[in-house]
């Protein structure tokens, strides 16, 4: 049996929408501006038309059948609505849109961003084979970079253009399905995109780039809307990301890092921030790369691209802790605790940051093989 949305659903809705209605008045608007808190405007902005438009995409979601229903490989017992990346989406188009950011390269970045959701969304509601996925993908960043958006990690030669050509692509598209695959348990995926923008956002302020801190802002409101409704104490959730909403959050983060300058002081130590703060994702996706083709579950890189596994990290610790709220809060601090040493790079050498690296190296590898240890522990 599908579930209807219930009361308090419909009336956190509709007080959302009311704060949004406040909030855009010209005096409350004006007064954010004169008092030069514009990123907690935006922030405001985009959290409550989240909090309002997810009973409206869970209504949509009910009525056109875009519904994820149980199976052995999902957490959930019940049929849940999966528009709630398109809520998002709107939110956080909406106070971008109310704050005339949409300019330059952001204005493209979205573009490319909205492509994601609409595959995703076809996904959710009829199924698209993962090489289309892919083709669309590769597709998003070609825009991004054609706006002038990509790494440059190697020298403007040639060849070294061409490395940051395949090392954007490498970044955007790993990342967004290393954050889609972390859609597994409740609160999880909205809680990375809340922490990764937000450190985003704290470093874009401190290395005076406001336009990336608003868009951070941004992003980090609509998922906090979206956790009202998806992490729930003791309660399944209310709707979920899909497919729509984890590849649109997790391009759009991915984007981001791209178009954000890290470091004052040398390419190496600017791309190791982002290193870090994605350290989780980066982490998770080398971790279950390496696995299958060891383990010889793939062998081949269209069987990677179809291959649908239980072996991600939050499906390793729920194994190892049993209970889903502990291994959610243990990849939160695990994300923090990378992105606290982000913050330590602004004006780091490249010796300090080879060192923060390190450090990150060293915890992600401890985190391994007690994984390892208390797997092997728990088996016969």
């Amino acid at each position: 049996m599908i579930p209807t949305a219930p009361p308090a659903m419909r009336w956190t809705g509709l007080w959302g929408l009311a704060v949004a209605g406040l909030i855009v008045l010209p005096p409350v608007a004006g007064w954010f501006q004169e008092v030069g808190h514009r990123w907690l405007f935006i922030f405001l902005l985009s959290l409550s038309l989240s909090v309002g438009a997810m009973p409206l995409c869970h209504w949509a979601a009910l009525r056109l059948g875009i519904i994820d229903r149980p199976d052995s490989r999902k957490r959930h017992a019940r049929p849940t609505p999966k528009l709630g990346g398109v809520a998002i989406y709107i939110a956080m188009l909406g106070a971008l849109a109310a704050n005339s950011i949409l300019v330059e390269g952001m204005g493209v970045l979205v573009g490319a961003a909205t492509m994601m959701l609409v595959i995703g969304l076809l996904d959710d509601w009829r199924g698209v084979p993962a090489s289309w996925r892919l083709i669309v993908q590769m597709a998003a960043v070609v825009v991004v970079m054609l706006s002038g958006q990509m790494l440059t990690l190697f020298p403007q030669t040639l060849p070294g253009q061409l490395a940051n050509l395949a090392l954007t692509a490498l970044w955007i598209i790993g990342i967004t399905n290393a954050f889609n695959f972390f859609d597994g348990l409740d609160g999880l995926a909205g809680g990375l995109a809340i922490i990764i923008a937000g450190f985003m956002g704290v470093i874009a302020f401190q290395m005076h780039q406001p336009l990336l801190g608003w868009m951070s802002a941004a992003l980090v409101g609509a998922s906090l809307g979206f956790l009202f409704y998806n992490w729930r104490w003791k309660r399944p959730a209310l709707i979920f990301l899909g497919d729509s909403g984890a590849s649109f959050v997790g391009f759009m983060l991915a984007s981001l890092a791209v178009t954000g300058d890290w470091s004052s002081r040398d390419p190496l130590v600017s791309i190791s921030n982002p290193l870090l703060i994605f350290g989780v994702l980066i982490f998770d996706m080398v971790h279950i790369t390496v696995a299958r083709l060891v383990s010889g579950r793939v062998r081949t890189f269209q069987e990677w691209i179809d291959y649908v596994g239980t072996d991600h990290l939050h499906h390793r610790l729920l194994e190892l802790l049993r209970r889903p709220a502990m291994a959610v809060w243990f990849i939160f601090l695990l994300n923090i605790a990378l992105g606290l040493a982000a913050l330590e790079l602004r004006d780091a050498t490249l010796t300090e940051a080879l060192l923060l690296l390190l450090q990150a190296v060293i915890i992600l590898v401890l985190v391994t093989l007690l994984e390892y240890h208390g797997h092997r522990d728990r088996t016969p």
